[in-house]
Formats: C-alpha cells, sequence, structure tokens
C-alpha cells in the first residue's frame, strides 16, 4: 500500500433520497434544539422581572445545555450516517432521543418544582 492510498473503504454513490432524508433528520434536531432555545429564553424573560428562583434560572441553562448538545450531535449523527451510507455499512444507533427525553424531563421536574415552590 502507497502513501497514498485512503486507509476507508471506496464510496459508492449513494441514492439522493437517503442524502436528503439525512439531511432533513439534522435539520429536524436542529429545530428541536432552536426549540429549547426559543423555551429558555421565553421562561428567561418571564421570570426575570419578578425575580424567579433558582430552580427556574437553572431550567434555562439545563435548556441552552441540551440544545447545545444536540445541536453538537446532531451534526455529528449526520456525519457518521453519511459516511456509513457511503461505505455501505450499517447504520450506526443514535443516543440522541434517550438524551433529549432524560434532559426534557429533568427540565420539566426543575420547573414544576420551581413553580411549586415559588
Amino acid at each position: 500500500m502507497s502513501g497514498h492510498e485512503s486507509p476507508e473503504p471506496a464510496q459508492e454513490p449513494v441514492d439522493y433520497r437517503f442524502t436528503l432524508a439525512n439531511e432533513r433528520t439534522f435539520l429536524a434536531w436542529i429545530r428541536t434544539s432552536l426549540g429549547l432555545l426559543a423555551g429558555a429564553v421565553a421562561v428567561h424573560s418571564l421570570i426575570e422581572p419578578v425575580g424567579g428562583g433558582l430552580m427556574l434560572r437553572l431550567a434555562v441553562l439545563m435548556c441552552v445545555a441540551l440544545a447545545s448538545t444536540l445541536s453538537l450531535g446532531a451534526y455529528r449523527r449526520w456525519r457518521v450516517v453519511q459516511r456509513a451510507m457511503r461505505a455501505g455499512r450499517e447504520l450506526p444507533g443514535s443516543g440522541s432521543v434517550p438524551v433529549l427525553a432524560a434532559g426534557t424531563a429533568i427540565i420539566a421536574a426543575m420547573a414544576a418544582a420551581a413553580v411549586v415552590l415559588w
């Protein structure tokens, strides 16, 4: 093997429908991230004038952290799936759904506790 050869398998052309489906999935995760950011902004603008509580502020920070994690994970997932399709490999699993579910449950519990304790 010469120094010019790539260690990755040859890339096959991928049906454009699969590529577009991968892009739509990426955009759906980005929309979810933007929704979380919008929720953080809304909660922050509602609680700041009235003082809010520590739990609500933490919920805002959790929304921002979860949105950042999801957006970075969305790009990584898009790239990994694209490479797998081009190489003809099986698509890898995703850990984003459990992260989103757990993060959303924690944020909802924190917001509910803040409202009850406030």
